[in-house]
């Protein structure tokens, strides 16, 4: 019996012990260079092949042509390329707010530095319009107030850059503060406007903050890339000219 007694103490001694889970005492490293001495995986390198062959036909792939350089910076407060992206877009996205309210988008404005890329002279491809737009930014419509308008407009002016804005929009600075028609007709104070912008400029990205906050939001679940690809595709040759649409007096008089 006494045999037992022992036997069951060591026993319950042995399973109350704790067991302390294993515990990181050190960390090694070492540095591996990254050069031509090392040899790519055969069956990884076999089994993406098809894959990244269709991606580069598909990114190959010419769908329009423009007969200049095309850039963001060929101009002193609109750009070559400024003026097609906003005209392109207000283009493509008009007739999807149209449908869906029976109303028009009254102009288009985005940002420079949206602008990631230039287009040189020639093929244009579906890599060309990667290039331009890498980001996955969305086209909304927002209606913004006289007021809000008016704060585009300072934003503009002390900007002093070639931020995108389709024909609609003309902004001519004077001595005497500006002069600005939308759709060829005077500022109208009493009415809103619908603006045509990106998801990103809309929640007040680039310090647009004039785009936040309006009256209403029309989000057409639609990319900027896919507009300006589906442009390029219905378009044989590109054809854009700077036509003052922005610009300022006192700055060309001095």
């Amino acid at each position: 019996m006494k045999k037992f007694i022992i036997a069951f103490i060591i026993l319950t001694a042995l399973f109350s012990c704790k067991i302390k889970p294993p515990q990181l005492v050190r960390i090694e490293g070492k540095q591996t260079t990254i050069n031509e001495t090392i040899v790519a995986d055969k069956t990884f390198e076999n089994t993406i092949k098809p894959y990244r062959e269709k991606v580069e036909k598909e990114m190959n792939t010419v769908i329009s042509y423009t007969p200049i350089n095309l850039y963001r910076n060929d101009g002193d407060l609109e750009s070559s390329l400024g003026n097609l992206m906003a005209d392109l877009c207000y283009e493509r996205a008009n007739p999807v707010f149209n449908s869906r309210t029976g109303k028009n988008i009254d102009f288009a404005m985005f940002n420079y530095g949206g602008i990631r890329a230039g287009i040189s002279k020639g093929n244009i491809t579906n890599e060309s319009a990667f290039n331009l737009m890498p980001f996955e930014n969305s086209l909304v419509v927002v209606e913004l107030t006289s007021e809000k308008i008016k704060e585009l407009v300072n934003y503009l002016i002390e900007e002093n850059t070639a931020h995108p804005l389709s024909k609609q929009f003309n902004l001519t600075v004077t001595e005497n503060g500006y002069d600005l028609k939308i759709k060829n007709e005077a500022f109208d104070s009493s009415k809103t406007y619908f603006v045509l912008t990106s998801d990103y400029l809309q929640t007040g990205g680039d310090n647009m903050n004039f785009f936040k906050d309006p009256v209403n939001i029309h989000k057409l679940d639609y990319k900027v890339r896919n507009a300006i690809i589906d442009y390029f595709k219905e378009t044989d040759t590109i054809k854009v000219s700077l036509d003052g649409r922005f610009r300022n007096e006192k700055t060309l008089k001095n």
